[in-house]
């Protein structure tokens, strides 16, 4: 009897490459792989990257070396955006046996029948402008809250930003497609779903889904569908409790939107909207398609609405020509929001980017300095948000995984508890009181 090959994943970036990694997955053990541990030995390796930032890039490195010197003789694949951008460069990292970009990563299957370790390393991509199918994906058994994928790629041009150069045009799911996976997935246990997309506020452009073989390079930017009738759609669905919305742009969050979750059951009072600056002049410089004003009434109208609503928003430090005075004006108008928390990022270089072009450039400390500085006010912006809800009782559910004896879970409006492991509360709604 032929013995089963075994694989191992590790999955570097975003909630969309975790849907994307837990479907890649689903279909190799399908097609009779074993999954292992990345830490286990196994006979491939599969790694799906991110290059928002240098450090994503560094990453990939240091795993394919930790893989060389665990394991020599197996086979190592990377896919995700950092393939999609610079396979030669990743050809050149010894031990890479095979690099897969954006429209060859779900045919993993039938490049790995081919591959043999010893040989020079395989780059399977494409143009980008040639990717136009849309390939629907979801974690499932990896974690408590499952991460559905319902759009890809992206139409705008952030002068920072290298995501349409790694995944493409700006295409979706279809309604119908997201309903009947959202009803697989409550079929399988699930309580939670996150959903994920590259731009999800554009759901909508239409895009063959790769299951359609005979329409897959077909394309048409009519939009048939919105993101307010998505959210309509799956509220219906029977078995799913909870929803959140992962990441949306603000020109794109309507009130529609925001209305619609302050008066629903499953749409959890939290979104996440990206800022990047609280400089109009930067935000300019950045090719982002609003203003702060803009920004500031959406936050306004959630909390008149909700207010116990939690608000997240990224943040970049450090771009080209942001000058102290800059930086300040960002610090003081995120002070004046009513925001839960930050996601900050330093600037770095990408490479095919209009960034590259504008100057001065901020040094490398200054940039360290501005990020530790928004990641206290961070900080403090979340104490404050809890403290606000102390002695209020809230409905957390409770992930299943354990560690050092305890477990953790989110309050539907994202705060964060941690108590004694209990069995019997894993993957389980619970009414808590916050401490």
């Amino acid at each position: 009897m032929e013995k089963r090959r075994s694989v191992a994943f590790h999955t570097l970036g975003c909630k969309l490459n975790f849907s994307e990694t837990s479907t890649i997955s689903r279909m190799l053990e399908k097609d009779g792989f074993e999954k292992r541990d990345f830490d286990d030995i196994a006979d491939v390796y599969v790694i799906n990257t991110c290059s928002v930032t240098d450090n994503a890039d560094k990453e990939c490195r240091q795993l394919v070396r930790r893989v060389q010197r665990r394991s020599p003789g197996s086979l190592v694949v990377i896919t995700g955006c950092y393939a999609q951008l610079k396979p030669n460069e990743i050809a050149a990292i010894p031990g890479v046996d095979l690099i897969l970009g954006a429209a060859e990563k779900f045919n993993i299957s039938s490049h790995l029948r081919e591959l043999t370790k010893g040989n020079p390393a395989k780059i399977s991509s494409c143009d980008i402008e040639d990717v136009s199918s849309f390939h629907p994906s979801f974690s499932l058994h990896d974690r408590t809250r499952t991460f559905l994928k319902v759009q890809d790629g992206c139409d705008y041009n952030c002068s920072f930003c290298t995501i349409p150069l790694a995944r493409g045009k700006s295409r979706s799911d279809t309604i119908e497609n997201v309903v009947k996976n959202a009803n697989y997935l409550a079929a399988n246990g699930v309580r939670e779903i996150v959903l994920t997309g590259v731009n999800l506020g554009d759901f909508g452009l239409s895009a063959a889904p790769d299951i359609d073989k005979n329409d897959a390079s077909k394309r048409s930017d009519e939009r048939k569908e919105n993101f307010y009738e998505l959210i309509g759609a799956l509220d219906k669905v029977m078995g799913i409790e909870r929803y959140r919305i992962s990441s949306i742009e603000p020109n794109l969050l309507t009130n529609d939107i925001i209305e619609f979750v302050a008066n629903s059951g499953k749409f959890m009072p939290h979104f996440h909207i990206p800022l990047q600056s609280g400089s109009n002049k930067i935000l300019g410089m950045m090719r982002r398609r609003y203003r702060k004003e803009l920004f500031a009434e959406r936050v306004q109208f959630i909390k008149t609405l909700m207010p116990h609503c939690a608000i997240g928003v990224d943040v970049i430090v450090g771009f080209p020509g942001e000058s102290e005075e800059d930086f300040k004006e960002t610090v003081d108008f995120l002070h004046s929001l009513d925001i839960s928390y930050l996601h900050v990022f330093t600037y770095s270089e990408r490479g095919h980017t209009k960034a590259l072009d504008i100057n001065p450039v901020v040094p490398m400390h200054i940039r360290h300095e501005r990020n530790k500085i928004l990641r206290n006010l961070s900080y403090r912006k979340m104490q404050n948000f809890t403290e606000q809800h102390r002695s209020q009782k809230r409905k957390v559910l409770f992930e299943e995984n354990e560690k050092n004896n305890m477990m953790e879970g989110y309050t539907d409006n994202y705060i964060r508890i941690t108590t004694p492991y209990r069995a019997e509360w894993a993957n389980e709604i619970i009414d808590w009181t916050i401490g």
